[in-house]
């Protein structure tokens, strides 16, 4: 009887066990409208997680687009703060959008977990542009700033960032340059064509098919070296000592148990060295940028203070 009991027992712990498994479940805050690079950073990276048998459990997604992804996480630190599975993708972008919109939250107030991707930039002139070369357009960025109109994404994003650290390494008044947002990196191609824009920046993604098509040119790419399969010199071989990254990842809740964020950090480790993660950024045309815990809080608390710099020597900011 007392084996019987002992069976019993171990039967209905591992069914609980089981049950407990099966109805693990995570929420994920997609700070953008669907379709954009941190819907599918976080859904993508799920998905993969899942494949690789690392999380199999329910996720739980939720789109709040707006002001550079400051309304998501506004509401994300509201309604998770101190929940143990609670994560939220989040990029570059948030760094410059928390101070141009005078936003209330802190990148310090959430859970560092992981940097997983990066896309580099890309400044790109027409293919008959008199600018042979990023030094040529570098001159005359210095020589007259204004007189050099260039697309890009939202004002104070990275790629305004992108656009005045090269006006600052070419000695030009970053303050002056003449930097005009676009709708998109479709909108940005047009100027460019049609003259509007001399010159455009974005990622390579953006870019990359109208260079194939012969409708642009590109310059230089922001990476620290040149891209494997890509005939294009960095900014810093040319002379401009930039490294920039279009970088995303994700967060957890403000006061995460710290035993669930360390399984969590261990999670995203696990993803980072799995093929099926391997398969999505080949795919998607990402680039490996993994760092997780404390190491990332540092790397943000270094981009927040590169950033907000920019932001200040172009008068975006005070």
């Amino acid at each position: 009887m007392k084996i019987h009991t002992k069976v019993i027992k171990a039967t209905l712990i591992s069914s609980l066990l089981v049950a407990a498994t099966a109805h693990a479940q995570v929420s994920v805050m997609l700070p953008a409208n669907p379709g954009g690079g941190w819907d599918g950073t976080g859904r993508q990276a799920m998905a993969a997680m899942n494949k690789a048998g690392i999380y199999t459990g329910t996720v739980n997604y939720t789109n709040r687009g707006g002001a550079g992804g400051t309304i998501g996480l506004a509401e994300f630190k509201n309604k998770a703060n101190g929940k143990p599975d609670e994560l939220a993708v989040f990029g570059a972008i948030t760094v410059g959008s928390i101070t141009m919109n005078n936003s209330p939250i802190k990148l310090e107030d959430f859970k560092p977990m992981a940097r997983l991707t990066a896309e580099f930039l890309v400044l790109a002139v027409r293919p008959d542009s008199p600018y042979q070369n990023l030094e040529q357009f570098a001159a005359t960025l210095k020589a007259n700033p204004g007189s050099v109109p260039v697309g890009g994404g939202s004002a104070g994003g990275i790629d305004h960032v992108a656009l005045a650290l090269l006006a600052k390494a070419s000695g030009a008044d970053a303050g002056k340059i003449n930097y005009i947002p676009q709708a998109g990196g479709t909108e940005t191609i047009t100027g460019i064509v049609n003259g509007t824009l001399a010159a455009g920046i974005s990622g390579i993604s953006e870019f990359q098919q109208f260079a194939d098509m012969g409708r642009v040119r590109i310059l230089g790419i922001t990476s620290a070296e040149r891209m494997e399969g890509l005939d294009v010199p960095t900014f810093k071989e040319q002379g401009f000592d930039i490294e920039l990254a279009n970088w995303r990842g994700f967060l957890g809740a403000p006061n995460m148990p710290e035993e669930n964020y360390r399984q969590w950090i261990s999670r995203f480790e696990q993803l980072n060295n799995s093929e099926a993660w391997k398969e999505t950024m080949k795919t998607q045309g990402w680039d490996q940028f993994f760092l997780a815990g404390d190491e990332f809080g540092e790397f943000i608390k270094a981009e927040q203070e590169r950033i907000n710099g920019v932001l200040k020597d172009t008068g975006l900011i005070k």
